[in-house]
């Protein structure tokens, strides 16, 4: 019997796993002691089994979402090819694959790392799969806000798998992600919005207009200018990152303000793919600064 890798894979939303598991790296590295003040490297075990449980309970909340998404999915043009629309795998295959690698992500993490990492990642899986999947994103068109809470949690878990001190920084870590969501994700729902309407989801371009979208695109991109500057103002990090994350911030609000009036309809997915790309850029200044100059908070 011929078994459908490239369907199972699919399923796990590689690119978007990928980028998790990128900001729980970084949140790792940032609780690890610097140069000088011992080990620089996290614990292997954080960084071997670590990265692997967070990465199998994001593949499992991403076959979940694909599992209980699948009505919608059928009505959108976005989604319409995947693995349980197009009838490649049936309901039961991809519960079966979801519930495995979500009990070795929690097996792993437990045993492996520390009950911490294991019971919050527990709590993101869910947060994502089941209370953002089922609930929020059919009752609100503020889904993308209340739901970003699960999104958000990978550097904080990347963060307890190696220490649980000082913890108050991977906060901040969180509420980058949490902050840098809407704006990101409201970007493709405007372009995506005759899909959200039709699959009756309350985006809030669909219940509120792209108009009203566009203005809170522009408010959270400034409230995100704001908190993106708080590992500065706390002593997280230094020169380095400031003068990166200035940059960044200059380039995401002067799309943001262009988007008001856009050059074309095309322009919100050049948006949406910058917004991919500052978060990863912002990351991995905040890890070249750590490296380069201690802070007041190791």
């Amino acid at each position: 019997m011929r078994i459908p890798f490239a369907d199972y894979f699919e399923l796990t939303k590689p690119r978007v796993v990928a980028l998790i598991v990128f900001t729980a790296i970084i949140g790792m590295f940032m609780a690890s002691p610097f140069p000088g003040h011992g080990s620089f490297m996290p614990p292997w075990q954080a960084l071997v089994f670590g990265n692997l449980g967070i990465w199998l309970a994001a593949s499992s909340a991403a076959a979940i979402n694909h599992l209980l998404d699948r009505r919608i999915d059928e009505k959108m043009a976005r989604t319409s090819h995947r693995p349980l629309p197009s009838g490649s795998l049936s309901g039961r295959q991809v519960f079966v694959f979801a519930a495995t690698l979500g009990t070795l992500s929690m097996l792993i993490l437990f045993f492996l790392v520390n009950w911490q990492t294991a019971v919050f990642t527990f709590f993101s899986l869910i947060g994502y799969a089941v209370i953002y999947t089922v609930y929020l994103k059919h009752a609100t068109p503020q889904n993308i806000v209340i739901g970003g809470a699960a999104g958000a949690a990978p550097p904080v878990l990347g963060w307890l798998s190696v220490t649980t001190h000082n913890y108050e920084y991977a906060l901040l870590l969180f509420l980058i992600i949490f902050v840098w969501t809407p704006p990101h994700f409201w970007a493709l729902a405007i372009f995506r919005r005759e899909d959200y309407a039709r699959a009756m989801v309350p985006m809030l371009p669909v219940t509120h207009g792209v108009e009203y979208t566009r203005q809170q695109i522009l408010f959270y991109t400034i409230l995100l200018v704001l908190v993106t500057l708080l590992p500065v103002i706390v002593g997280m990090s230094g020169r380095f990152y400031l003068g990166g994350v200035l940059v960044l911030d200059a380039v995401f609000l002067y799309y943001a303000i262009r988007m008001m009036k856009p050059p074309n309809e095309a322009y919100a997915m050049k948006v949406f793919g910058y917004s991919i790309w500052y978060l990863m850029v912002l990351f991995a200044f905040l890890l070249i600064d750590h490296w380069i100059m201690p802070h007041s908070y190791s």
